[in-house]
């Protein structure tokens, strides 16, 4: 459990405690429709945080609509990311749903601001935020790929990429697959990586002041402190 107070996102997972061995291999098929959809919603998201910007250096208020469907977007992002090769540490299917649905393995939330800096607007998402950026481009950054062979038809490939957090579910991707079990140890690791991306996506977003923190958080469940 982490003590995670200085933080305006919660992120956590519930392992699943008998994941199916060979069904990653076929996850990249079973996920083309939530593909499909994030990518038409990806744009929507940066549009409405653009728009949510705007009205910050005008009220310093991120609009509470914009902040709820920017919040489900990320929501599902995270499903998806869990149930897929971000981490594969579900086989329930994720809800096509930008709700909260707190009775899946994966849920995220965002702390709602009273009130954001409007100067802090124009620098936070790329200047302020160039250190993380360049460790998230580590964590999980597209430009390093693996491929296995997934037994496909016609010499195809199964190729996982994503920087480090990559690797590190195809590792655990071919521990499951010989032994059964998913490695807990590999599983804390990546949900801190995992954590610590989506702090920046936040902080990113505009969706909060709190600058994400330094720091590597571990494990499935994150509890924020009172």
């Amino acid at each position: 459990m982490v003590d995670n107070a200085a933080s305006s996102v919660v992120l956590n997972g519930l392992g699943d405690p008998a994941p199916s061995r060979a069904l990653w291999l076929v996850k990249w098929l079973l996920l083309i429709p939530h593909a499909l959809v994030l990518v038409i919603l990806t744009p929507v998201f940066v549009v409405l945080t653009i728009a949510a910007g705007i009205a910050i250096l005008v009220t310093g208020r991120y609009p509470r609509g914009l902040f709820d469907l920017n919040v489900g977007f990320l929501r599902w992002t995270w499903r998806f990311t869990y149930y897929g090769y971000g981490a594969l540490a579900t086989d329930r299917y994720p809800p096509f749903s930008l709700g909260a649905n707190a009775d899946y393995p994966a849920t995220l939330d965002v702390h709602y601001p009273d009130h954001l800096s409007r100067g802090l607007v124009l620098i936070k998402w790329w200047l302020l935020a160039l250190p993380h950026l360049f460790v998230v481009g580590i964590l999980a950054g597209g430009s390093i790929s693996w491929s296995v062979d997934a037994g496909l038809p016609d010499g195809a490939r199964l190729v996982i990429s994503g920087g480090v957090i990559g690797l590190l579910v195809l590792i655990a991707g071919v521990v499951l697959l010989v032994s059964g079990r998913y490695p807990a140890g590999l599983y804390d690791v990546i949900m801190g990586f995992q954590r610590w991306v989506y702090r920046v996506i936040v902080y990113v977003a505009l969706m909060t002041d709190d600058y994400p923190p330094f720091r590597f958080d571990p494990g499935g469940r994150e509890v924020p402190s009172d």
